[in-house]
């Protein structure tokens, strides 16, 4: 017998849990893409509800309500209303946190009065047991009017009894709205339903405060002439509504909570919350963190680096010597191998910055990051939101900048975007760890690692970029619109492990087969490009050396040089030089800009060519010779230039892509482009002068 098919939609407040639970029903059955015709991320999965029914859920964006202020509130919004959209769920499960129960079910008693079957996942009753409140499960339900399960989704606790409840509520619908508002605008809602050719109260009030539910374009002049006739005001009824509904609410849970003394570690969380949102002190440590998290990034990840480069230079060896020479051996040793060593020895500090942000998040420190600088954004033209797309943009900027869509002011939101990029990415990553290994010494600096010092560095200087850049930006983006910034503070939570190596393991995925796939198919265009030249230029170089001292290596430089990449570097060489970049440095320049860590692979590559002397690419850029002076090539004054134009350039094809799907308007990225490329190559101009 084959099961019967439900979809169920899982919505709640941001931080309530419902990521948790999503992962806790599907495991690693979900896929994750966008919605309709615009960027936000929808995800969904497939689990086993029992030997009846099997279950696709959808995990709606976080929404406090169904008057959303964002895109995606709007999103969470037009699925739970219209009851024609594709996802509209056949049981809604609103997961609600225990510890903030009135703000929580005010999005439940909403989807009440839509008439939907509704189960209520009431999540982390323990610790709001801890905190000295005790909610009675059952009377809850009972003055609800719908099933309340309490659950633990970080442990898995109360999965099953969730199921069963799905199971009963699949026929059952409400018993009763939570809110009459036809006792708030007496027959105004009647008519309402008359124009709209439906039987629910709730639904048509939400329409009269122009809220997009489907098929309401056709009745929109008569709706507007209802409001025109009886004086309403959208925004005014809206406000009423929700100042009666919270009343309700506080009735329920004045009946249904009771208020205790918090016991063990929750008397020490607050005081831990006065430190870590203290104005001075939080920044303070908030510093500290991100110290210690470059340090560690730069540290840890050093052995396994070594190890990566030491087996990928032993294959190359083994390969060189296990195939027949000629060009074939030349490709896949100086083309695709030289890629993906490129690639390969930066997973574990990617790994590693991917482990730690999402340690943060999961904690919920970042939600205390949020509130502290705050009043620093606004101050710039930002909010406090902003600060998660800012941090977000130190792993990629693509969902970084995606991110920014739960900040309501269109102003606020477009100069998050624009200002993102400049902070340092994790394709950025591969590119400072390389230079700054060749030009820092791995010494110590007051106990501390140097080189990781630096690191920190560059990332605080794409940080300060971003806030000078998003001052201007407020005088220069006109809007006459505000917004407040309102947030509640999330219950510190140990880490969800499997989360955390999930997030790991999917970013180094994307890392590895996305990005790699560009790398390995640029290394095999430039080694082509490398290895060729117009005419017979080759064959004039080698009767030239013939014979002569050291003519293998003079024969390889001048093969290079004449090659159709050199041609191409030659060309830009005059434009770059002043920042005390050559030729072959201009070539990893161009092809970055398909991604920034192609850089590595492009460098590897291009320092490979006609090299029969196989080593790691650090040791091969170290030997690079400057050909005017016979001395190192990378300095420090050219190693800090290259480190500055790839910290400001915009060397992001989907980055581009992104700003111009977000914004609707080619404008935004070709203004974002070029403010970057100036910045870029004005400030590594200024240092290389300084420097040299």
């Amino acid at each position: 017998m084959s099961k019967k098919q439900i979809k169920i939609a899982l919505a709640g407040n941001p931080n309530s849990g419902k990521t948790t639970l999503f992962n806790a029903f599907t495991g690693l059955k979900q896929k994750v893409g966008n919605y309709p015709g615009i960027t936000v991320e929808k995800k969904s999965g497939k689990a086993k509800l029992s030997d009846e029914y099997n279950i696709e859920i959808i995990d709606l964006p976080g929404t406090y309500s169904l008057f959303p202020k964002s895109m995606d509130e709007q999103v969470a919004q037009q699925v739970l209303c219209n009851n024609t959209d594709e996802d509209y769920p056949d049981v809604t499960i609103v997961i609600a946190d225990a510890t903030n129960l009135r703000r929580s079910i005010f999005l439940l008693t909403q989807v009440i009065d839509l008439k939907m079957n509704v189960v209520l996942a009431l999540n982390m009753v323990d610790i709001a047991t801890k905190k000295g409140i005790l909610v009675n499960v059952n009377l809850l339900s009972e003055e609800l009017g719908i099933q309340v399960v309490a659950i633990n989704a970080r442990k898995g606790q109360g999965i099953e009894s969730l199921k069963q409840v799905i199971i009963k509520t699949i026929d059952e619908k409400p018993k009763k709205p939570f809110l009459d508002v036809t006792k708030i605008f007496k027959d105004v809602i009647e008519k309402a339903n008359e124009i709209r050719g439906v039987e629910n109260n709730y639904a048509s009030f939400l329409t009269l405060c122009k809220q997009k539910l489907s098929g309401e374009l056709l009745n929109r002049c008569a709706l507007n002439q209802l409001c025109k006739q009886h004086e309403i005001i959208p925004e005014r009824i809206q406000a009423k509504e929700t100042v009666k509904r919270y009343k309700a609410i506080d009735k329920v849970i004045f009946s249904c909570v009771k208020k205790g003394a918090p016991v063990g570690k929750y008397q020490f969380t607050k005081k831990l919350d006065d430190l870590l949102i203290h104005p001075f002190f939080g920044y303070i440590i908030f510093l500290s963190v991100l110290f210690l998290l470059f340090q560690a990034v730069f540290s840890w990840s050093a052995y396994p680096m070594e190890l990566i480069d030491g087996l990928f230079t032993d294959l190359s060896i083994w390969t060189a010597n296990a195939m027949p020479k000629g060009m074939l051996n030349d490709l896949v040793v100086n083309g695709i191998l030289a890629g993906l060593g490129g690639i390969f020895i930066f997973v574990p500090q990617i790994a590693f910055l991917f482990a730690f942000i999402a340690f943060l998040e999961d904690t919920g420190y970042m939600a205390r990051v949020s509130f502290i600088t705050d009043k620093l954004l606004r101050g710039v033209g930002l909010n406090g939101r902003s600060i998660i797309p800012l941090l977000s943009g130190a792993a990629c900027a693509v969902p970084a900048i995606m991110s920014a869509r739960t900040i309501s002011s269109w102003k606020e939101r477009l100069i998050t975007i624009m200002v993102t990029p400049l902070m340092s990415c994790s394709a950025r990553l591969p590119v400072y760890a390389l230079i700054i290994s060749m030009i820092i010494p791995p010494d110590e600096f007051l106990g501390f690692n140097l080189q990781g010092l630096v690191m920190m560095a560059f990332y605080l200087l794409g940080f300060l970029a971003a806030i000078g850049v998003a001052f201007l930006m407020k005088f220069i983006i006109k809007s006459k619109e505000s917004s407040n910034y309102i947030m509640e503070m999330p219950s510190y939570k140990i880490p969800d492990w499997k989360t955390v190596i999930y997030t790991i393991v999917e970013k180094v995925k994307i890392f590895l087969f996305d990005a790699g796939k560009i790398i390995i198919a640029i290394s095999i265009v430039l080694w082509v490009l490398s290895s060729f030249a117009p005419g017979k230029k080759f064959e004039q170089i080698e009767q030239k050396w013939t014979g002569k001292e050291d003519a293998e290596m003079h024969i390889a430089a001048d093969k290079l040089e004449a090659s159709y990449a050199g041609i191409i570097g030659k060309t830009i060489e005059p434009a770059i030089k002043p920042l005390g970049f050559d030729w072959k440095i201009g070539i990893s320049l161009i092809t970055s800009f398909a991604a920034r860590e192609v850089f590595v692979g492009t460098m590897s590559t291009i320092y490979s060519v006609g090299d029969d002397n196989i080593q790691s690419i650090q040791e091969r850029l170290k030997n690079v010779k400057n050909q005017e002076t016979g001395e190192a090539f990378f300095t420090p004054a050219v190693g800090i230039s290259l480190m500055l134009f790839y910290a400001f350039a915009m060397q992001c094809m989907s980055t581009l892509a992104i700003v111009y799907r977000e914004t609707k308007h080619w404008k935004w990225p070709v203004i974002q482009f070029l403010y970057m490329g100036v910045l870029a190559y004005l400030s590594s101009f200024i240092a290389y002068q300084i420097l040299s």
